[in-house]
């Protein structure tokens, strides 16, 4: 059926083609037997893949990336296709329209996707009535940021009222400081104004029962003495995890997208393939600097079962696909399980 379907949503813009899969997978909630034939289909058997990390129990380790289900309305029907967890977000205190449009662009070539969304959202509070109405099947993590109006020395307070709001609703958080798509993003990587937000969201935790799990999401790219900042920041405040990395203003691998198409393309971050040799790259260096203690979950550029594998041999002890999924259909999922098991994952 993508076979079938992959040529006429190519025809259609990249944001009308996402709304349209998401739209089918609004109805399948209507259609009798369309949900049960996806899981058939495409959810693979994970019977051997699963694992505990920070308290929580993944049933395999393949999730998908923030940005796919940014409101939180299709996990149930995006874990019919086998994801172990998936990511809502990036969602942010107050809802924001993002950019104009277009703003998601195809750079079928190279396999990759660029994108100016300008971290378009319906709000936490909009979130949390959709996991409200359906109670999720899958381990949930959201994604949370800053409004775009907060300047860089209140940013603490978004994510502080952000994780307050939804911290009895999902699984873990992830705190996305790489903030890519817009301009408005200066300071965010300076470990001041990270350690001001790790410790706002910290002390959320330590007043709730239950611990969850909170994780830094960073940029891609970031020099080794960067990453040592955030390494040493993490091992000190109790971060339980880093989410390595996140889409690209680098566009420097590109191998076969003309100067052309990137002209009319315009301004907007990378994702897809090109990511994936930086992207492996910082995963072996966050876990040999950390001595494997600091879990990662690599997410930039994986494309193929093998390159999933790659990443969890560098020391990632779990993998999201975004790009990876849009290019390779709802299948994807399936065969990176079936090369794990293959090989002889636990």
């Amino acid at each position: 059926m993508f076979k079938l379907l992959n040529p006429i949503l190519s025809l259609l813009p990249p944001e009308t083609a996402h709304k349209t899969v998401m739209f089918c997978l609004k109805m399948a909630r209507h259609i009798p037997g369309a949900r049960a034939a996806a899981r058939i289909f495409h959810k693979p058997d994970s019977k051997g893949l699963a694992r505990e990390l920070f308290g929580v129990n993944f049933p395999n380790p393949v999730g998908l990336a923030a940005g796919f289900d940014t409101n939180g309305e299709y996990y149930n029907e995006l874990a019919d296709y086998g994801f172990g967890f998936i990511e809502i977000g990036s969602l942010t205190p107050k809802p924001q329209m993002g950019n104009e449009t277009p703003r998601l662009f195809r750079l079928p070539k190279d396999n990759a996707l660029v994108s100016r969304m300008g971290t378009a959202n319906n709000g936490v509070r909009y979130a949390i009535e959709q996991i409200k109405q359906r109670h999720p099947k899958v381990v949930i993590g959201a994604n949370v940021t800053r409004n775009t109006s907060t300047p860089t020395s209140e940013a603490y307070k978004d994510y502080e009222r952000s994780v307050a709001m939804l911290y009895d609703f999902v699984d873990f958080f992830v705190l996305n400081v790489s903030y890519p798509d817009s301009h408005d993003s200066t300071g965010l990587h300076d470990i001041v104004t990270i350690s001001q937000i790790v410790d706002s969201v910290m002390n959320i935790r330590r007043y709730n029962d239950e611990s969850l799990p909170i994780l830094l999401k960073i940029s891609h790219g970031l020099s080794h003495s960067q990453l040592d900042e955030i390494i040493d920041l993490s091992l000190m405040s109790g971060i339980d995890g880093i989410v390595a990395g996140n889409a690209a203003h680098d566009r420097n691998n590109l191998r076969n997208t003309s100067g052309k198409a990137l002209e009319k393309v315009g301004e907007g971050v990378m994702s897809g393939a090109p990511l994936f040799e930086s992207t492996l790259d910082t995963v072996r260096y966050i876990h040999q600097k950390s001595g494997g203690i600091l879990p990662v979950i690599a997410s930039g550029g994986i494309m193929t079962p093998e390159q999933a594998a790659q990443m969890l041999d560098a020391g990632a002890s779990l993998i999201e696909v975004y790009t990876g999924f849009v290019y390779n259909g709802p299948d994807f999922v399936r065969k990176i399980v079936k090369h794990l098991k293959k090989r002889g994952d636990k």
